[in-house]
């Protein structure tokens, strides 16, 4: 195969990024007045638009390549987690969306706010901006090293920071633009993008193999490809999802992403009333599982197609997924522009995401209560225009981050990236802890939160391989650091 782009492949993605630029165009709105109406949209989206910017933000770039490899290595046990998320989204819209609706949140932090006070909700926002800091900065790193192997073909200084500069342009012409408004709309040709290059590879893998289907579902059972559920009880890394994890840590794991996350919490607070925004959780998790079910599916038609061939997942130094070794060496011309595009899209959506969900948290929760404190009399014009600057600022911020990814990963073995990509997990078990502390009992008080929030942080680091040699897997990691967290908090009354 050609090595790099191909004509046809740079058609398709100039054709993409011109349809971007379009869609940015019509979507941007140059009259906002409020911060509401920047950040929340005026509260006015319909349910289908929130459901698919959920399910385009939840996607990324890594789920993108790793769902594949998943399956390539395991089995199907990866779909639990998408299912696991059903049971997350019953108690997130049962006991958290009433309670954001009942106070009219701008930020999941509000309430925060609410039960304590203006410090508490500031520490979870700070804990917050943080985590997203590391953890979108290495993720933006991860697709940029991805779009430099397709496009450049070499994972360069400049071919890396070229493909940062790409994915944060075309995230920012809509989040900078348009708000969350812009946002949601860009997000639906981003979902559409991305499933349409996921099913165009699995078909073309599939029509590839020559085998009939039956002998397909064979093969893989036979291979033990096909199982969906894994009872072994184990509390190792083993990089598995059994039934007992999904049930504990991984639900946590998505009570917080979908409740306590900024990131996702701003869409839903985007729409009309609680029972639509109850909807679009639904209608989103629902959707996940033939999303998960199709990149899964992708991995398994890999293992039957790479079973006769010896392979050397590496590039340029670099490990690659399968599912990337795939298209740097065996994707034809106009397929692989298409699969970057997808590949794009996954990482713009969750990277404009993350930019209005920061600039938020940095608003509403840390600068809007000092500047009315200071000039009461400030008008919410002002707030939209800090609004945009903040998205500026965290653009930088995350291009930095992913230039620093790139730097260190290339200088040294320490697993930088290993603990950017989970540093909002660890986040979460603080946040959990916080949050259920408020909610569920009368203790706690807005001093204990920064303890809270570091405790559990640390208590997730402290399980990491590479800080004290110990090797516990991800779900308990967060299970511990949320009771740590929790009990920090009940050490006094409100």
């Amino acid at each position: 195969m050609q090595a790099g782009f191909s004509f046809y492949d740079w058609v398709i993605f100039c054709t993409y990024l011109f349809v971007l630029a379009i869609a940015s165009f019509v979507l941007s709105n140059k009259n906002m007045k409020t911060s509401r109406e920047f950040f929340v949209a005026s509260n006015t989206m319909p349910v289908y638009a929130v459901a698919l910017s959920l399910l385009a933000t939840a996607q990324s770039a890594a789920t993108f390549l790793g769902a594949p490899e998943f399956s390539y290595r395991y089995d199907l046990t990866l779909i639990g987690f998408s299912i696991t998320s059903l049971l997350a989204i019953y108690i997130v819209s049962k006991v958290l969306i009433p309670r954001f609706y009942a106070i009219n949140a701008l930020s999941v932090y509000d309430l925060l706010q609410k039960r304590y006070d203006e410090s508490a909700s500031r520490s979870a926002g700070i804990m917050f901006l943080v985590g997203r800091i590391f953890a979108s900065g290495a993720r933006l790193y991860i697709a940029a090293i991805a779009l430099s192997m397709i496009i450049f073909y070499d994972v360069s200084f400049f071919s890396v920071t070229s493909s940062i500069i790409i994915l944060i342009i075309g995230a920012l012409i809509f989040t900078y633009f348009g708000g969350v408004k812009s946002v949601i709309y860009s997000d639906i040709i981003q979902i559409v993008v991305y499933f349409g290059a996921g099913i165009a590879v699995l078909f073309y893998l599939y029509s590839s193999l020559n085998l009939e289907f039956l002998s397909v579902i064979s093969k893989l059972s036979d291979a033990q490809k096909l199982e969906y559920i894994d009872f072994d009880l184990s509390f190792t890394n083993e990089g598995k999802f059994n039934i007992f994890a999904l049930l504990s840590g991984y639900m946590l794991l998505n009570i917080a992403a979908f409740g306590l996350d900024q990131d996702l919490s701003q869409r839903v607070l985007s729409c009309k009333n609680e029972k639509h925004a109850n909807i679009s959780l639904y209608g989103a998790t629902l959707l996940s599982i033939p999303v998960s079910m199709l990149f899964l599916s992708i991995g398994l038609l890999l293992y039957l197609y790479y079973q006769e061939h010896t392979i050397s997942q590496k590039f340029d130094g670099e490990s690659v997924t399968i599912f990337m070794y795939y298209i740097l060496n065996e994707m034809p011309e106009g397929l692989k522009g298409f699969v970057t595009v997808g590949a794009i899209a996954a990482a713009l959506s969750s990277t404009n995401s993350v930019l209005g969900a920061m600039s938020s948290v940095a608003i509403e929760n840390i600068y809007k209560p000092y500047r009315l404190k200071q000039n009461p009399a400030t008008d919410e014009f002002h707030f939209v225009k800090m609004a945009k600057v903040m998205v500026l600022v965290f653009a930088v911020a995350l291009s930095s981050m992913a230039v620093l990814s790139y730097v260190v990963h290339s200088m040294s073995n320490i697993p930088l990236i290993s603990f950017a990509l989970g540093v909002m997990a660890y986040a979460y078990s603080g946040l959990l802890g916080v949050f259920a502390s408020a909610i569920f009992t009368k203790r706690g008080n807005s001093k204990l939160v920064p303890y809270a929030l570091v405790g559990g942080f640390l208590t997730v680091l402290s399980m990491q391989g590479y800080t004290f040699g110990l090797n516990v897997g991800f779900a308990w990691q967060l299970v511990i650091g949320t009771f740590v967290s929790f009990f920090i908090m009940q050490i006094k009354k409100d």
